[in-house]
């Protein structure tokens, strides 16, 4: 069981890492200017015509062949440093990414094994077709259901109680799981209508909200995060659920 979930979680996890370096990280570091203000979202519409109107002026462009000056180089050296503590930044930054989903992926792989043993206990033998599935089922469990109330959020949204935001979000994740299985593996309409139930429990009460939205960042910045951290979610969690009920039924 240990085996199969750390090696589908760790294989999920780097594909998980892959993706969110493609599609993701460029959104959230942008998102980061404008939470620190170095960008500011624009007041208003401003048509291309003014903006061509009020376009600043270019500089002139340096002479190549002028002398440099001891404060030019010491800025130079300066620059360099720089950039090369950002390099830095970045690979620590891109390492600790890897790291973190890597082992967030195996403890999701650990509930799924431990999900595959309970099945097998009933007489369910899961294999990759199966796994594929339980995948998709962890995906609505734990990402798109809880997305419907707190979607995937850029850094410097206003949000509510961050308590009260988790416990909502554990709820959301245990009926929508619990559902999951009644509709799977239940038999007769109390299944189905009890699955029902607990899909609609959470979404009823609601998830905590603001009495307002505000937020930095452009609300098209945060829709294409939320978007694709989605569609991110779902490649990830179909990938760990068909890799783990594979491992799960090859013999030991």
């Amino acid at each position: 069981m240990v085996t199969s979930a750390v090696f589908a979680g760790f294989a999920a996890g780097l594909l998980a890492a892959l993706l969110h370096f493609a599609f993701v990280q460029k959104l959230i570091l942008l998102g980061e200017e404008y939470e620190t203000g170095a960008l500011v979202h624009f007041n208003g519409v401003a048509s291309p015509a003014e903006d061509h109107d009020h376009a600043a002026p270019e500089a002139p462009a340096a002479d190549a062949t002028a002398p440099a000056t001891p404060e030019a180089v010491e800025a130079d050296g300066h620059e360099h440093k720089h950039e090369a503590a950002e390099e830095g930044g970045a690979f620590a930054r891109n390492a600790s990414t890897s790291l973190f989903y890597g082992l967030e992926f195996v403890g999701y792989a650990l509930v799924l094994v431990a999900g595959y043993g309970l099945a097998e206990v009933f007489g369910k033998r899961v294999t990759l077709r199966e796994g594929l599935l339980w995948g998709i089922a962890g995906y609505a469990a734990f990402q798109l259901a809880p997305a419907m109330g707190l979607e995937p959020e850029l850094p410097g949204t206003m949000a509510a109680d961050l308590t009260a935001r988790q416990i909502w979000w554990i709820g959301t994740a245990i009926c929508t799981a619990a559902a999951l299985g009644l509709l799977g593996y239940g038999k007769g309409v109390a299944s189905v209508i009890g699955a029902v139930a607990l899909l609609a429990v959470p979404h009823v009460i609601g998830a905590p909200e603001l009495d307002s939205y505000s937020g930095v960042a452009p609300p098209e910045l945060a829709s294409t995060f939320a978007a694709r951290s989605l569609g991110v979610g779902l490649i990830v969690w179909s990938a760990l659920g068909a890799l783990s009920g594979w491992l799960w039924s090859r013999p030991q």
